[in-house]
């Protein structure tokens, strides 16, 4: 089957899930650099972004389980209230796996745009914990992440399909 306006589907190679395990774990690094000078409301969340796109890629190899402990990792990581981003992650891989077909039968533009929605969904629950543990309410420029990264999306679909890509075949000149 065709996507809507796309081209004819690539056959990916299988992916290695070493290589997803090394994905999870460069996004986690990433989200725990110093990004010193940045505003803390632009950074993208590109745990939640790698999360997303295995889910959607590979909704049998990454689930719950990786969400869930990553969620942790970050809320350990940030000092935050333990489970809050453990919740929003596990939401967000449920919302992956369960719209994974729709998500994939889109052409890029649309899948940016239902990124976005299901990262905001994100942005939401960690709010929504923040705000009944008493926290202030941080501006609307707090959901400007899930905006970046899903402009990122493209770029992080890309990059991550590279190691499925199969080599071309020298004879086929």
């Amino acid at each position: 089957m065709q996507s809507r306006g796309a081209g004819p589907q690539e056959i990916l190679l299988p992916v290695n899930p070493a290589f997803i395990v090394f994905t999870l774990i460069a996004a986690l690094i990433i989200n725990l650099l110093p990004w010193s000078g940045w505003p803390l409301a632009i950074r993208p969340d590109f745990v939640a972004l790698v999360v997303l796109y295995w889910c959607i890629q590979q909704p049998r190899k990454v689930g719950f389980a990786a969400a869930w402990l990553l969620g942790l990792l970050m809320d350990v990581a940030n000092g935050s209230l333990f489970g809050q981003h453990a919740l929003a992650y596990s939401v967000l891989a449920f919302a992956g796996i369960v719209l994974h077909h729709r998500v994939l039968m889109f052409t890029m533009k649309d899948q940016v745009l239902h990124v976005i929605a299901l990262l905001l969904l994100n942005d939401l629950i960690v709010l929504a914990i923040r705000k009944v543990a008493g926290a202030e309410f941080p501006g609307f420029s707090y959901f400007a992440g899930s905006f970046i990264a899903g402009a990122l999306w493209p770029v992080v679909c890309f990059l991550l399909k590279l190691p499925q890509r199969p080599t071309p075949d020298p004879d086929d000149v």
